[in-house]
């Protein structure tokens, strides 16, 4: 997608470990320092809440809906980040998608979430965390039969430190234009992931303000 987009920069092989320590010692304090099982919320077509179920075996060909997050990164330059997907994730690996996307833990709160996943994917700092669309939701099918079904409401933010990508989480990364990756999601649907490609139309004005504004 490099033709396509711009200014790739391949994912680290040495991982600052307070990625990690951040990331899991959040899991265990929610847990009391029981054995880590992080859990998702289930929730209505209306994205209320009913219930929980271990991550682990949330995806299947018959997934629950569930409540998650995207979120799109911006930086100090006005350029757009997006992610590959690595090769070992369960559901659209190697897929290219915007920065990076989560669950959040149940009674965490969404923008706490989306920091904390910020950190364990990209090893980033980020700040001006924004809803934007609170209502989104999709369903999808990957290529193996596992299929996603998420109340996902879309963010942005701006990042404010280097990338430091996880291995298992992120096999590349590239900052581009909103322009080019509206193009490159309309020219080829199928490199992406689905969420990206059925969000962005609505979510594309507000990339273009939040990039313009970084860029002034």
């Amino acid at each position: 997608m490099s033709a396509i987009l711009c200014d790739s920069i391949p994912a680290r092989a040495s991982i600052h470990s307070s990625c990690y320590a951040r990331h899991n010692s959040f899991l265990a304090n929610e847990m009391d320092g029981d054995e880590v099982e992080e859990m998702v919320v289930l929730v209505d077509e209306g994205g209320a809440p009913i219930g929980e179920m271990p991550k682990r075996s949330v995806h299947g060909t018959s997934t629950p809906r569930h409540l998650a997050f995207s979120c799109h990164l911006v930086d100090r330059r006005g350029r757009l980040l997006v992610t590959r997907r690595a090769l070992v994730k369960a559901t659209w690996p190697g897929v290219w998608t915007n920065a990076l996307c989560g669950h959040p833990l149940p009674g965490e709160a969404m923008e706490d979430a989306v920091r904390r996943r910020a950190w364990f994917e990209l090893g980033a700092e980020i700040r001006a965390v924004t809803c934007i669309l609170p209502d989104f939701g999709y369903t999808a099918r990957d290529a193996s039969g596992i299929q996603e079904n998420e109340h996902c409401p879309v963010f942005i933010a701006e990042v404010v430190s280097p990338l430091v990508p996880h291995p298992d989480e992120v096999d590349e990364v590239e900052w581009t234009t909103v322009g080019k990756l509206s193009a490159a999601t309309s020219a080829a649907p199928w490199a992406f992931s689905p969420w990206l490609v059925a969000h962005l139309p609505a979510l594309a004005p507000h990339l273009l303000e939040a990039t313009a504004r970084h860029h002034a």
